[in-house]
This record gives C-alpha cells, sequence and structure tokens, in this order.
C-alpha cells in the first residue's frame, strides 16, 4: 500500500464532542439476524458509506487528498479508518460514529502492523528465516496485542506474496519464494494475529494481501503487470493465500497488478470465482491504497465505470479513492450496479465489525490502562530480541572467526553500526525509533568490560547524497557524514590498525528496499564495497554483518570477507540481538528463504525452477555450448535457498522410507539421523524434497515438503521423521485438477535445497 504513517493527527477537533454515557457491553441477537435488522434501517447512502475507507491523516502518497473527516462519519459515509493512532483519538472518532451518526454504527481501525507494532520484530522476509512457526506465530500475536491495546482491531497483513525477484522491494515483507513454507507462515500469522476468536479484544482482524501475484510484477518493478499462466498461478503462486484464507483470514486486500490483463481490483475471474466460488472465502475485500481510481490510468474507464467494476469483481471496501461513496448511487441509477452488489457489500463489512464485538462495544479496543501497560514492554521485548537472533543466517565463517572473543579490540566501523534509526527496517510504522538498539549501542552493552570495541562511520551509505536521503525515508536518517570519502576512510583504517578484528556494519539502508524500492543494481553500494575491501586490506579478520531487506548480490564479499552475518533488520533490539549471536551468546540457526543470485542478470532465480530439454550437464558450473546456461556466469545462486551455517557441525545419516510404494491410501515416512558433531549446543533445520519424475505436466526439479527444526546439544544425536501421504505429492495439472499421479519420486533430505542424501520409492494405483 502506498503509505507510511506520516502524520496520525486528524483534520478536525474531534475531541471537542463530550462523551454521553459511560460505554457498555450490551446482549445482541445472533449475526446474521442482527445485521439484517440494522440493513433495513440503513439508506442507500448510509449502505455505501460503509464502503468506504478514507486514512485519517495528512499522508499525500498516491493520489489521496484531505477530507473533513468528521462530517463524513456523522453522516454515515465512512465505514472505517486507517493511519490513526492510540486509544485517546481512536476513542475519540469512535465517539463520532456511535453517538453522531444516525444508526450508531461503529467503525474499524486499521494499520499496516506488519512485523509488530511498537515492539518491532524482524521484518517478515527475516523473520522467515527462523523457519520458526511457533515464534512467527507469537510475533503476530505480541503485536496483535500491544496495536488493540492502542485501539486497532484490523491489520493489513500477513503480506503472502511469492517473490522471485530481488528487485523488488517488497521481497522484504514476504516469506521468500517458496509455496510451501509460504503456507505455513502464512497460517501461523493468522493464527498469531487472530487467534481462534479476533472479538477478544487482545486479538485483530488480519488482511491477506496482495491478492493476486503482486510478487511476481515484470522487471521486479513494483505496481507493474504479472502474466503468468494459470497452473503457475495454481501450483507455485496460490498456495499462501489459500492457506491463509483456510486458517480463517477475515479479509483480503488486492493488489495493484493486473492479471490476465485485468487489473486484480476489477478482476471478477480471481476475487469471485477464485476467491469466493473455488476456495469459499466468507469475509470482505478491500483495494489496496486508492487501488480503484488508479485503474484509470490502467486504461479500464473512468471513475464511475471503474468502481462499477470493482464491486462488480467483488470487492467490498474502497481504501481512500472514494469511488464508491461519489459514483455507486449513479451506477445504480444507470443499472451498471444492482441493490443487491452493494447490499452483499455492506453485510459482509458489518458481519466483520460483529465479529470484532464492535457492536456489543465500540469502545472494547479503548481502554486506556491496557495502553499504559501492554505495550513496548520488556518482556515484549525479551521475545523480539530472542526471535531476532533466531532469524539471523551464518553465510560464511571462515577459521571459525565467530564467534568473537569478550577481549581485545574489536574496531566496529561501517554506516550501519550507529543507526538505531535503520533498526526496524520498512513498514515499521508504530515503531519507537528513537528506542531501537543499534549494533555500537548492543556490542558495548553484551561485550561490556571484556572487550574494547572501537567504532568509526568508514563511509557514507553511498557517494550520492541523493541516492541516500531517498533510501532513509521517514525520519530513517543516516546522519550523514560531510566529510570527504578520503577522510571517513582514514579515520576507519586508523581504527582497524588498533584491533583484533573488525566487524564491517554494511549493506542497505531500511528504506532500500520494501515499497517503491525497486532496485536493478542489487549490490552493496559502491562507497561501502571500497570500504569493505581497504578493510580486507589490513589483514586483519573481517565480520561483515549484512543489514539488507532482499537477496544481495555478494560475490566479491564473499571472496573476500572472513565472516557474513546476514541479520536483516532485526526490529527494536537488533543490536542487542546481533551481539548475542556475534558473541556466541546465541548459535546461528536461520536458514534462507530466498536465494541469493551471484548477478542480478540470473533473477528471477528459485531453486524449484524446471528443467530444460538442455540441461546444464556438468555439476561445476562450466559453460556448455548449446546448454541451458550463460556465457558469463555459473547457472546457480551464490548461497542457495535453504542455506545456513552454524556454530556447531550437523551430519546427516541413516536415510529411510518405510516403504518404497506407497498407495494412494497409505501413509509414509521419511526419517533420518542427525548428529551434533561440533563444539556448540544448536538447532538444525532438517529439510525435505521431493521430485517428481515423470508427469502430466512437467514437474520441479525439487520441491519442498517438510521441515523440522531440531536443537541438539554437542554430541547428541536425534532421528528426524517426515510423515508424508500421497496429499503432498499432488499438483494442479493441465485441467487444474489437484491430483496426485502414480509413478516414481525421489525425497531428497538434508541441510539446505541441494541436498544429496535421497531415497527413490514409487507412488502406486
Amino acid at each position: 500500500m502506498k503509505r507510511q504513517l506520516i502524520a496520525l493527527s486528524l483534520l478536525v477537533a474531534v475531541t471537542a464532542y463530550p462523551q454521553k454515557k459511560k460505554a457498555t457491553k450490551t446482549t445482541i441477537k445472533p449475526r446474521a439476524e442482527f445485521v439484517s435488522e440494522l440493513m433495513s434501517k440503513m439508506t442507500l447512502d448510509e449502505k455505501i458509506g460503509q464502503l468506504n475507507l478514507p486514512t485519517s491523516g495528512d499522508i499525500t502518497t498516491g493520489q489521496s487528498n484531505s477530507w473533513d473527516i468528521a462530517k463524513k462519519i456523522e453522516e454515515g459515509k465512512v465505514g472505517g479508518l486507517f493511519n490513526i493512532k492510540t486509544v485517546a483519538k481512536i476513542r475519540d472518532v469512535q465517539k463520532l460514529a456511535v453517538e453522531k451518526s444516525r444508526l450508531h454504527i461503529p467503525m474499524i481501525f486499521g494499520m499496516d502492523v506488519i512485523h509488530g507494532y511498537e515492539t518491532v520484530f524482524p521484518i517478515p522476509l527475516g523473520l522467515s528465516c527462523s523457519w520458526d512457526m511457533a515464534a512467527i506465530e507469537k510475533s503476530a500475536q505480541i503485536a496483535a496485542r500491544e496495536a488493540t491495546a492502542d485501539g486497532i482491531n484490523w491489520t493489513f497483513s500477513p503480506m503472502v506474496d511469492i517473490c522471485r525477484d530481488a528487485r523488488w522491494g517488497r521481497i522484504a515483507e514476504g516469506s521468500g519464494e517458496d509455496a510451501y513454507l509460504g503456507s505455513r507462515i502464512a497460517e501461523a500469522m493468522v493464527r498469531g494475529y487472530q487467534g481462534k476468536d479476533y472479538s477478544t479484544g487482545t486479538t485483530m482482524m488480519s488482511c491477506v494481501k496482495h491478492f493476486a501475484l503482486y510478487g511476481a510484477a515484470e522487471a521486479g518493478r513494483d505496481y507493474n503487470t504479472t502474466d503468468m499462466s494459470h497452473i503457475r498461478m495454481y501450483n507455485e503462486y496460490f498456495p499462501p493465500y489459500k492457506a491463509a484464507f483456510d486458517a480463517g483470514a477475515g479479509s483480503a486486500m488486492a493488489s495493484f497488478n493486473e492479471i490476465d490483463g485485468i487489473p486484480a481490483t476489477g478482476n471478477k475471474w480471481l476475487l469471485t470465482d477464485v476467491l469466493r466460488k473455488q476456495w469459499g472465502f466468507k469475509g470482505f475485500v478491500v483495494t489496496d491504497f486508492t487501488g480503484i481510481p488508479e485503474m484509470i490510468e490502467h486504461g479500464m474507464g473512468d471513475l464511475q465505470t471503474v468502481s462499477a467494476l470493482a464491486l462488480t469483481a467483488g470487492v467490498e471496501m474502497d481504501m481512500v479513492g472514494e469511488g464508491f461513496l461519489t459514483t455507486l448511487k449513479k451506477s445504480l441509477d444507470e443499472g451498471k450496479v444492482t441493490m443487491a452488489q452493494i447490499d452483499n457489500a455492506c453485510r459482509l463489512i458489518l458481519e466483520a465489525k460483529y465479529d470484532l464485538g464492535l457492536f456489543e462495544d465500540p469502545y472494547k479496543y479503548c481502554n486506556l490502562d491496557r495502553a499504559k501497560t501492554e505495550i513496548f514492554t520488556k518482556s515484549n521485548r525479551d521475545i523480539a530480541r530472542k526471535i531476532a537472533a533466531e532469524s539471523m543466517v551464518l553465510l560464511k565463517n571462515d577459521k571459525q572467526t565467530l564467534p568473537l572473543k569478550k577481549s581485545g579490540t574489536i574496531a566496529l566501523i561501517g554506516p550501519l553500526a550507529d543507526a538505531k534509526e535503520n533498526m526496524g527496517g520498512t513498514w515499521s510504522v508504530a515503531g519507537r525509533m528513537n528506542d531501537n538498539i543499534s549494533l555500537l549501542a548492543g556490542m558495548k552493552a553484551v561485550a561490556g568490560n571484556s572487550a574494547k570495541i572501537l567504532y568509526a562511520k568508514g563511509s557514507n551509505l553511498d557517494y550520492d547524497a541523493k541516492f541516500e536521503e531517498n533510501a532513509t525515508m521517514f525520519g530513517k536518517t543516516l546522519h550523514r557524514d560531510s566529510r570527504s570519502p578520503e577522510v571517513l576512510l582514514k579515520e576507519a583504517l586508523d581504527i582497524a590498525g588498533q584491533a583484533d578484528v573488525i566487524v564491517a556494519a554494511i549493506g542497505e539502508s531500511a528504506e532500500m528496499s520494501g515499497e517503491s524500492s525497486s532496485r536493478t543494481n542489487i549490490e552493496i553500494p559502491q562507497a561501502q564495497k571500497d570500504l569493505l575491501q581497504a578493510l580486507v586490506k589490513t589483514g586483519k579478520p573481517v565480520v561483515v554483518v549484512l543489514f539488507n531487506g532482499r537477496p544481495l548480490a555478494l560475490v566479491d564479499e564473499e571472496k573476500s570477507a572472513t565472516a557474513i552475518l546476514d541479520v536483516w533488520f532485526s526490529g527494536s533490539e537488533s543490536g542487542y540481538a546481533i551481539s548475542d549471536v556475534l558473541f556466541g551468546a546465541v548459535n546461528p540457526s536461520g536458514k534462507l528463504t530466498t536465494s541469493f543470485p551471484r548477478s542480478v542478470g540470473q533473477v528471477p532465480i528459485f531453486y524449484s525452477a524446471k528443467n530444460t530439454g538442455r540441461p546444464l550437464s556438468n555439476k561445476e558450473g562450466k559453460f556448455e555450448k548449446f546448454r541451458s546456461n550463460y556465457i558469463d556466469e555459473r547457472n546457480e545462486p551464490l548461497f542457495p535457498f535453504g542455506f545456513g551455517l552454524s556454530y556447531t557441525k550437523f551430519e546427516y545419516s541413516n536415510l529411510k522410507i518405510s516403504s518404497n510404494k506407497v498407495g494412494m491410501n497409505d501413509t509414509f515416512t521419511v526419517s533420518v539421523d542427525v548428529t551434533n558433531s561440533g563444539n556448540y549446543d544448536g538447532a538444525e533445520v532438517v529439510q525435505l524434497y521431493i521430485r517428481d519424475l515423470v508427469g502430466s505436466v512437467t514437474r520441479p526439479v525439487r520441491e519442498l515438503k517438510g521441515f523440522n527444526k531440531t536443537f541438539l546439544k554437542k554430541g547428541e544425536k536425534k532421528t528426524v521423521t517426515f510423515n508424508l501421504s500421497a496429499e503432498d505429492l499432488k499438483f494442479y495439472n493441465s485441467d487444474l485438477q489437484f491430483v496426485a499421479e502414480p509413478g516414481a519420486f525421489q525425497a531428497f533430505v538434508g541441510t539446505n535445497s541441494n541436498a544429496d542424501m535421497k531415497v527413490d520409492f514409487e507412488l502406486t494405483k
């Protein structure tokens, strides 16, 4: 969505309205009866008003303007608001709806609670690298508890778009490239936000976005066209959306991109045929920010035409565009929409409000005591610190440089070393940037007096000041140093000369990824590359602490650095969590959920590709004429999906399958022994991949079908078992039937998608 929280103040002084009486919870009729009775009293204008979702503040991104919101609320022309924060403000605005409007219908209040509220967790891409569904669910649960304590009851999350193109900035908001893992994470996020009942007051309604295929935008350019076959949609991109809806998500958000030549916001096949008829979705669909009027630029017609198109397609709520509010009445008179369509949209939104408990108590999310005691608590931050450490991925560790010793002198150098404003990453709109823990502060706190920490900035983010300005928006400044690059580098080398080991804090700033942050160059900015090479030339061990919101091309860094720890943007407690890993209090266990390309020219790149008729025959990546490869680069990524090192060593042995012939109604197991043969306790993500060797349509070379995060003490051995059935072997065929086909299969188990231990089996009729 084209919005960042720039201002939270309302445009009108709603606090002037006195509260008539103390809010009390009332007992009401069953939902269907209650909503029907309410709708029987509503005018056409009031019904259309429920479909209107303006923003509360003076946000000016996209095509939005400012409105006299209070007057519209009193007239029953607003169904909800977003980007308003704090119980006091939300309560005052809710009073307008329930005390000033004719029918006293409460509003819903939404916000982009993407990876935490005031307590910020790692960006979703980083969070996914934990492969820990309990931790991911817990992060959403804490986010919901904090947000609802501050008056918010609807989050525009989870984003479950599959993305295989590192150029697309919004890859930071999703869970990577894989449909199976993405589906499990989608379920966990919905459970965390909504619990078993999202009317408790401490849970909130989730909104699955962006439906659909937004992560496959052409050229990795935001808001761009998406074009793919239906068989690919169903097999590779749709599963996480469906998993989230099956988990009970209450709402969905239409995506900006077009599909089959029709923008998603106006695509009836997508929003009605697939979402409702095939998948049975019962919630409501909201547009993305100005999604309806943006269809004008797509070439779909004027505002009245595209608004009617959206309603007919299956959109119930218009975010910011006001196309519904200003044109639906005319379209009804002209027969371009029906009363049944308007009634259906209104009913779905009222049902959501009922399910949130707002008709029983419009102020149930407006408890000042909760707001004072449940937000940004120490216990929440402690959990965020633990989860952040679990999300980090060790990409290289030559000579066992990590973990660092808490002794001697450590030089911390780089533009992201003392950058607390950037630690939350993109879409941390409610975060308390000034309370984030920088790496410098974290290392000093964790090392204590045992090690001497010296600091120098070393370089700016980029040589280009304008680029840095664009990459540090929304208050996430890096405090650009006005000194020359030569002076900055000299200071850094002086510091490095005094140290036993160098920690280089480099990479992207928080807003170099995220919405409208597509990049054609996915390398580290040149200023930092030059800094790193100068540090490497000192001959001292150099540990790269990599900040990033996307996969980066790191061929040079992988060659030259002694160790690389990918920390993403780890949230409020970043500095502490990174230091916990650097100094060995936490053994890194993160695994990549997206392939890291060697070059931008390889993207889109992903592990579950299909063979061509002329696959590369050698495993060394050497060029072969008349084979599917490049003349100037290898085929494989620098770091594959599922990759991640540990301070300890894990050995796999004794791979077994319970039966080499499996019937359609059978269950079977694949098991493997995993031994921690190193010197540290640690957790390993054991991964199971399947290959369907012959199919009625071409099948991927590998597909993730199971994973198990297993903790082992040093010297310990465990047997990890995966339970499978024919259901796990199903796919959508050319008729879009979900089938398992008899034939030969292989199962691979190991530490990443290149796992080489395998067993063969056959699925029989």
